[in-house]
Protein backbone atom coordinates (compact mmCIF):
# COMPACT_ATOMS: atom_id res chain seq x y z
CA UNK A 1 0.00 0.00 0.00
CA UNK A 2 2.82 2.52 0.98
CA UNK A 3 4.39 1.18 -2.47
CA UNK A 4 1.49 2.11 -4.13
CA UNK A 5 1.67 5.89 -2.95
CA UNK A 6 4.85 6.50 -3.21
CA UNK A 7 4.53 5.28 -6.94
CA UNK A 8 1.38 7.74 -7.21
CA UNK A 9 2.96 10.53 -6.20
CA UNK A 10 5.89 9.69 -8.16
CA UNK A 11 3.05 9.51 -11.56
CA UNK A 12 1.77 12.78 -9.98
CA UNK A 13 5.01 14.97 -9.83
CA UNK A 14 6.24 13.61 -13.30
CA UNK A 15 2.72 14.81 -14.69
CA UNK A 16 2.87 17.85 -13.13
CA UNK A 17 6.07 18.94 -14.36
CA UNK A 18 5.43 17.79 -18.27
CA UNK A 19 2.38 20.14 -17.98
CA UNK A 20 4.56 22.82 -16.71
CA UNK A 21 6.63 21.86 -19.51
CA UNK A 22 3.71 22.11 -21.63
CA UNK A 23 2.53 25.58 -20.42
CA UNK A 24 5.71 27.29 -21.69
CA UNK A 25 5.46 30.02 -24.27
CA UNK A 26 9.00 29.27 -27.05
CA UNK A 27 9.63 32.70 -25.99
CA UNK A 28 9.83 31.44 -22.04
CA UNK A 29 11.65 28.51 -23.28
CA UNK A 30 14.03 31.12 -25.17
CA UNK A 31 15.07 33.02 -22.43
CA UNK A 32 15.75 30.24 -20.17
CA UNK A 33 17.77 29.12 -22.49
CA UNK A 34 19.62 32.37 -23.30
CA UNK A 35 20.12 32.54 -19.40
CA UNK A 36 21.81 28.88 -18.80
CA UNK A 37 23.88 29.08 -21.97
CA UNK A 38 25.28 32.73 -21.47
CA UNK A 39 26.21 31.53 -17.81
CA UNK A 40 27.47 27.76 -18.40
CA UNK A 41 27.88 27.42 -22.32
CA UNK A 42 26.25 25.68 -25.15
CA UNK A 43 26.69 22.31 -23.82
CA UNK A 44 26.53 23.63 -19.80
CA UNK A 45 25.05 21.13 -16.82
CA UNK A 46 21.10 21.15 -17.69
CA UNK A 47 21.21 22.83 -21.13
CA UNK A 48 20.24 19.07 -22.24
CA UNK A 49 16.90 18.57 -20.04
CA UNK A 50 15.88 22.20 -20.63
CA UNK A 51 16.11 21.27 -24.79
CA UNK A 52 14.37 17.65 -23.94
CA UNK A 53 11.39 19.83 -22.34
CA UNK A 54 11.86 22.41 -24.59
CA UNK A 55 11.19 19.86 -27.71
CA UNK A 56 8.71 17.87 -26.10
CA UNK A 57 6.76 21.69 -26.31
CA UNK A 58 7.68 23.16 -29.27
CA UNK A 59 9.43 20.16 -31.82
CA UNK A 60 9.18 22.87 -35.01
CA UNK A 61 10.66 25.86 -32.94
CA UNK A 62 13.94 27.27 -35.19
CA UNK A 63 15.60 28.70 -32.02
CA UNK A 64 15.11 25.29 -30.45
CA UNK A 65 16.95 23.24 -32.98
CA UNK A 66 19.81 25.83 -33.27
CA UNK A 67 20.26 25.59 -29.46
CA UNK A 68 20.29 21.32 -29.92
CA UNK A 69 22.83 21.98 -33.36
CA UNK A 70 24.75 24.31 -30.44
CA UNK A 71 24.28 21.56 -27.73
CA UNK A 72 25.55 18.46 -29.52
CA UNK A 73 28.28 20.30 -31.79
CA UNK A 74 29.67 21.51 -28.84
CA UNK A 75 29.40 17.91 -27.01
CA UNK A 76 30.67 16.37 -30.17
CA UNK A 77 33.80 18.56 -30.53
CA UNK A 78 37.07 17.80 -28.09
CA UNK A 79 40.30 19.47 -28.72
CA UNK A 80 43.77 17.57 -28.74
CA UNK A 81 47.46 18.20 -29.05
CA UNK A 82 48.56 15.20 -31.10
CA UNK A 83 52.31 15.19 -33.03
CA UNK A 84 52.69 15.50 -36.90
CA UNK A 85 55.56 15.05 -38.86
CA UNK A 86 54.86 18.29 -40.71
CA UNK A 87 55.40 21.91 -40.51
CA UNK A 88 51.71 23.20 -41.06
CA UNK A 89 48.29 21.55 -40.05
CA UNK A 90 44.98 23.42 -41.64
CA UNK A 91 47.10 25.72 -42.51
CA UNK A 92 48.24 26.62 -39.22
CA UNK A 93 51.80 26.54 -37.71
CA UNK A 94 52.69 23.90 -34.58
CA UNK A 95 51.05 24.92 -31.22
CA UNK A 96 54.73 23.68 -29.90
CA UNK A 97 57.75 22.11 -31.17
CA UNK A 98 60.31 19.81 -28.87
CA UNK A 99 63.48 17.75 -29.64
CA UNK A 100 63.29 14.15 -30.06
CA UNK A 101 65.85 11.34 -28.40
CA UNK A 102 68.05 11.90 -31.53
CA UNK A 103 67.34 15.14 -31.35
CA UNK A 104 65.10 15.91 -34.28
CA UNK A 105 61.62 18.50 -34.36
CA UNK A 106 58.82 17.05 -33.10
CA UNK A 107 55.80 19.38 -33.85
CA UNK A 108 52.91 19.16 -31.98
CA UNK A 109 49.50 20.82 -33.60
CA UNK A 110 45.99 21.24 -31.96
CA UNK A 111 43.25 19.18 -33.55
CA UNK A 112 39.92 18.95 -33.44
CA UNK A 113 37.76 15.35 -32.79
CA UNK A 114 34.61 14.84 -33.04
CA UNK A 115 32.36 12.26 -31.31
CA UNK A 116 30.70 10.94 -35.11
CA UNK A 117 26.99 9.93 -33.12
CA UNK A 118 26.52 13.31 -31.39
CA UNK A 119 28.15 14.88 -34.21
CA UNK A 120 24.90 13.42 -36.61
CA UNK A 121 22.58 14.54 -34.18
CA UNK A 122 23.48 17.86 -34.17
CA UNK A 123 23.64 17.87 -38.34
CA UNK A 124 20.04 16.76 -38.00
CA UNK A 125 18.86 19.16 -36.22
CA UNK A 126 20.26 21.90 -38.39
CA UNK A 127 18.96 20.23 -41.48
CA UNK A 128 15.71 19.84 -39.86
CA UNK A 129 16.04 23.82 -38.76
CA UNK A 130 17.19 24.30 -42.75
CA UNK A 131 14.06 22.69 -44.06
CA UNK A 132 11.80 25.37 -41.80
CA UNK A 133 13.66 28.11 -43.02
CA UNK A 134 15.29 27.65 -46.54
CA UNK A 135 16.05 31.24 -46.71
CA UNK A 136 18.02 31.23 -43.89
CA UNK A 137 21.55 31.58 -45.11
CA UNK A 138 23.04 31.68 -41.11
CA UNK A 139 21.82 28.71 -40.67
CA UNK A 140 23.29 26.99 -44.12
CA UNK A 141 26.69 28.52 -44.08
CA UNK A 142 26.78 27.33 -40.00
CA UNK A 143 26.25 23.86 -41.22
CA UNK A 144 29.22 24.05 -43.61
CA UNK A 145 31.72 26.07 -41.16
CA UNK A 146 30.79 23.01 -38.72
CA UNK A 147 31.19 20.26 -41.15
CA UNK A 148 34.73 21.64 -42.47
CA UNK A 149 35.86 22.01 -38.97
CA UNK A 150 34.96 17.90 -38.83
CA UNK A 151 36.24 17.16 -41.90
CA UNK A 152 39.35 18.99 -41.19
CA UNK A 153 42.18 18.10 -43.89
CA UNK A 154 39.35 16.44 -46.68
CA UNK A 155 36.56 18.50 -46.70
CA UNK A 156 34.61 16.44 -49.55
CA UNK A 157 31.23 17.07 -47.85
CA UNK A 158 32.25 20.67 -47.29
CA UNK A 159 32.90 21.07 -51.10
CA UNK A 160 29.56 19.24 -52.20
CA UNK A 161 27.72 21.20 -49.80
CA UNK A 162 29.36 24.52 -50.81
CA UNK A 163 28.82 23.70 -54.84
CA UNK A 164 25.13 22.56 -53.78
CA UNK A 165 24.85 26.24 -52.27
CA UNK A 166 25.75 27.67 -55.23
CA UNK A 167 24.00 26.18 -57.88
CA UNK A 168 20.86 26.81 -55.44
CA UNK A 169 21.22 30.34 -55.38
CA UNK A 170 22.03 31.05 -59.35
CA UNK A 171 19.37 28.67 -60.54
CA UNK A 172 16.32 29.65 -57.95
CA UNK A 173 17.48 33.48 -56.84
CA UNK A 174 16.41 32.72 -53.45
CA UNK A 175 15.83 35.66 -50.84
CA UNK A 176 18.48 35.03 -48.66
CA UNK A 177 18.78 36.43 -45.07
CA UNK A 178 21.16 36.63 -42.54
CA UNK A 179 20.55 37.86 -38.61
CA UNK A 180 16.84 39.16 -39.68
CA UNK A 181 18.48 41.35 -42.67
CA UNK A 182 18.76 41.28 -46.77
CA UNK A 183 22.13 39.35 -48.06
CA UNK A 184 23.40 41.13 -51.16
CA UNK A 185 25.12 39.60 -54.05
CA UNK A 186 28.41 40.96 -53.06
CA UNK A 187 27.70 39.80 -49.36
CA UNK A 188 26.68 35.97 -51.19
CA UNK A 189 29.84 36.39 -53.13
CA UNK A 190 32.23 37.25 -50.41
CA UNK A 191 30.74 34.24 -48.22
CA UNK A 192 31.69 32.06 -50.80
CA UNK A 193 35.20 33.65 -51.46
CA UNK A 194 35.76 32.84 -47.32
CA UNK A 195 35.58 29.34 -47.51
CA UNK A 196 37.63 29.41 -50.95
CA UNK A 197 40.31 31.11 -48.53
CA UNK A 198 39.89 28.47 -45.99
CA UNK A 199 40.51 25.47 -48.46
CA UNK A 200 43.25 27.26 -50.08
CA UNK A 201 44.44 27.89 -46.12
CA UNK A 202 43.93 23.77 -45.44
CA UNK A 203 46.55 23.46 -48.40
CA UNK A 204 45.85 19.59 -48.57
CA UNK A 205 45.61 17.90 -52.37
CA UNK A 206 41.47 17.50 -52.00
CA UNK A 207 41.23 21.16 -50.47
CA UNK A 208 43.00 22.61 -53.17
CA UNK A 209 40.67 20.96 -55.68
CA UNK A 210 37.73 22.06 -53.45
CA UNK A 211 39.13 25.26 -53.70
CA UNK A 212 39.23 24.92 -57.74
CA UNK A 213 36.36 23.76 -58.35
CA UNK A 214 34.35 26.73 -55.81
CA UNK A 215 36.08 29.42 -57.78
CA UNK A 216 35.23 27.95 -60.82
CA UNK A 217 31.52 27.26 -60.37
CA UNK A 218 31.08 31.06 -59.33
CA UNK A 219 33.41 32.25 -62.60
CA UNK A 220 30.76 29.82 -64.46
CA UNK A 221 27.86 31.86 -63.25
CA UNK A 222 29.46 34.84 -63.03
CA UNK A 223 32.57 35.24 -65.75
CA UNK A 224 33.42 38.62 -65.04
CA UNK A 225 33.98 37.98 -61.17
CA UNK A 226 38.04 38.80 -60.99
CA UNK A 227 37.92 37.78 -57.54
CA UNK A 228 37.49 34.07 -58.38
CA UNK A 229 39.16 34.53 -61.71
CA UNK A 230 42.20 35.39 -59.68
CA UNK A 231 41.40 32.34 -57.19
CA UNK A 232 41.77 29.90 -60.22
CA UNK A 233 44.88 31.63 -60.84
CA UNK A 234 46.50 31.09 -57.64
CA UNK A 235 45.21 27.23 -57.42
CA UNK A 236 47.59 27.11 -61.00
CA UNK A 237 50.47 29.37 -59.82
CA UNK A 238 50.69 27.87 -55.90
CA UNK A 239 49.53 23.98 -55.96
CA UNK A 240 49.90 22.91 -60.27
CA UNK A 241 53.16 24.82 -60.18
CA UNK A 242 52.13 26.23 -63.72
CA UNK A 243 53.16 29.57 -64.31
CA UNK A 244 51.89 29.89 -68.15
CA UNK A 245 48.68 28.94 -66.95
CA UNK A 246 48.42 31.27 -64.08
CA UNK A 247 50.20 34.18 -65.88
CA UNK A 248 47.72 33.40 -68.70
CA UNK A 249 44.50 33.68 -66.61
CA UNK A 250 46.08 37.00 -64.12
CA UNK A 251 46.36 38.91 -67.71
CA UNK A 252 42.76 38.33 -67.87
CA UNK A 253 41.96 39.79 -65.19
CA UNK A 254 44.15 42.53 -65.82
CA UNK A 255 42.55 42.91 -69.39
CA UNK A 256 38.96 43.42 -67.29
CA UNK A 257 40.73 45.42 -64.44
CA UNK A 258 43.91 47.16 -64.82
CA UNK A 259 44.65 48.25 -61.62
CA UNK A 260 43.88 45.10 -60.38
CA UNK A 261 46.54 44.57 -57.22
CA UNK A 262 46.31 40.50 -56.30
CA UNK A 263 46.81 39.90 -60.49
CA UNK A 264 49.72 42.48 -60.44
CA UNK A 265 51.64 41.35 -57.63
CA UNK A 266 51.55 37.65 -58.53
CA UNK A 267 52.37 38.41 -61.97
CA UNK A 268 55.34 40.09 -60.76
CA UNK A 269 56.48 37.01 -58.82
CA UNK A 270 55.71 34.41 -61.72
CA UNK A 271 58.16 36.61 -63.70
CA UNK A 272 60.67 36.76 -61.24
CA UNK A 273 60.48 33.43 -60.55
CA UNK A 274 61.06 31.97 -64.00
CA UNK A 275 63.46 34.64 -65.04
CA UNK A 276 61.50 36.09 -67.31
CA UNK A 277 62.90 39.74 -67.22
CA UNK A 278 60.15 41.63 -69.98
CA UNK A 279 57.33 40.59 -67.99
CA UNK A 280 59.16 41.26 -64.86
CA UNK A 281 59.79 44.61 -65.89
CA UNK A 282 56.17 44.64 -67.94
CA UNK A 283 53.97 44.04 -64.33
CA UNK A 284 56.60 46.38 -62.24
CA UNK A 285 55.59 49.10 -63.84
CA UNK A 286 52.04 48.39 -63.21
CA UNK A 287 52.61 47.58 -59.49
CA UNK A 288 54.72 50.90 -59.34
CA UNK A 289 51.64 52.90 -60.29
CA UNK A 290 48.78 50.74 -58.32
CA UNK A 291 50.32 48.95 -55.26
CA UNK A 292 48.34 50.13 -52.10
CA UNK A 293 51.38 51.70 -50.24
CA UNK A 294 53.85 53.99 -51.22
CA UNK A 295 56.92 52.01 -49.87
CA UNK A 296 55.49 49.24 -52.47
CA UNK A 297 55.66 51.46 -55.08
CA UNK A 298 58.96 52.79 -54.41
CA UNK A 299 60.42 49.31 -54.28
CA UNK A 300 59.05 48.22 -57.46
CA UNK A 301 59.98 51.42 -58.83
CA UNK A 302 63.84 50.71 -57.90
CA UNK A 303 63.64 47.32 -59.09
CA UNK A 304 62.32 48.71 -62.41
CA UNK A 305 65.30 51.00 -62.63
CA UNK A 306 67.53 48.11 -61.57
CA UNK A 307 66.12 45.78 -64.78
CA UNK A 308 66.39 49.01 -67.06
Amino acid sequence: MIMRKIYLLILSLALCAGAFAQQRTAEEFLQRYNTVSGRLGADGVGIETLITEWEAANPEDINMLQAKWAYYYTKAATTTIVPMDQEKYLGEPPVLSLKDSLDRDVNYFQKIVFDDDMFGIATQAMDQAIKLDPLNLELRLAKLTALLTYEGDSPDLTSQGLNSLIDYHYHSHPAWVFSGEPVTQEEFEESVQQYCYDFYKIGTPTAFEAFREAAQKMIDYKSKNVVFQNDVATYYQTYKDNPKEALKRYAKVLKAVPDDYTAIKNSVLIARKTNDKKNEKKYLALLAKYAPTENERLSAQARLSVLK
